[in-house]
């Protein structure tokens, strides 16, 4: 059995940018024991709902308890495959339509582990982690409006 991993903080203000993905997916290139990773990329949609376009969604949550919800899925995921690392990164705040919300990042020795995982965690998260989004429009070009 694996020691527990130590509780990490998964959350950025605003969207997730390329330059942090890059730089997450280049640190791992002197990890030898590695031979796959497995990435998922959440991005907003400018979803059209009743003649109004997402502009962007805000996102919120319970930190703490988000987070230990997130514990929760590292550990079951790190006890049911065989992997070397992962990272979730998830947004709080507002990330415009088009932009990176949520980032996850695993690894392991062979491709099979990595891509299981990470389907795994996209899953869990979207069923089990307490965070919400806000849905934002604009109003021909001007205003504002929340999707209640």
């Amino acid at each position: 059995m694996l020691e527990p991993k130590k509780k990490k903080n998964v959350f950025i203000e605003g969207a997730i940018s390329a330059t942090f993905i890059a730089d997450s997916i280049s640190k791992h290139s002197s990890k030898k024991d590695i031979g796959a990773h497995s990435i998922f990329l959440g991005q907003v949609r400018a979803d059209k709902i009743e003649e109004n376009t997402v502009e962007a969604i805000e996102y919120s949550c319970y930190p703490e308890m988000a987070e230990e919800v997130f514990y929760q899925i590292r550990e079951a995921c790190f006890e049911k495959y065989k992997l070397t690392c992962m990272h979730i990164y998830h947004s709080l705040g507002k990330v415009n339509a088009g932009e990176i919300c949520l980032f996850i990042f695993t690894s392991s020795a062979h491709r099979q582990a990595a891509i299981e995982a990470c389907n795994y965690v996209v899953e869990r998260i979207k069923k089990e982690v307490p965070i919400w989004g806000k849905e934002l429009f604009i109003d021909n070009g001007q205003q504002w409006k929340v999707n209640q």
